[in-house]
């Protein structure tokens, strides 16, 4: 697996990490994975989720090709 070495975080930032690692009894490390996970993984899913509601909403029962096909008989008829 690889690994990640992440710089320059604020001393309230990793104050944070800990303390909620602790609340969830695994390391600070175990829970950046956890966070990283749940960010990147779940949020595709979440996203992938909202688009199929998107456009189950947004379905049209007209045929837009039955539209095309009428506007361009009507212009050939002019």
């Amino acid at each position: 697996m690889a690994q990640l070495t992440v710089r320059n975080v604020s001393p309230q930032v990793i104050r944070t990490l800990k303390s909620r690692a602790a609340a969830h009894g695994r390391s600070a490390e175990a829970e950046h994975r956890e966070i990283l996970r749940k960010v990147l993984l779940e949020g595709e899913q979440d996203f992938a989720s909202r688009a199929r509601a998107l456009r189950t909403r947004l379905k049209s029962s007209v045929d837009s090709s039955e539209v095309i096909r009428s506007d361009r008989d009507r212009d050939s008829v002019r």
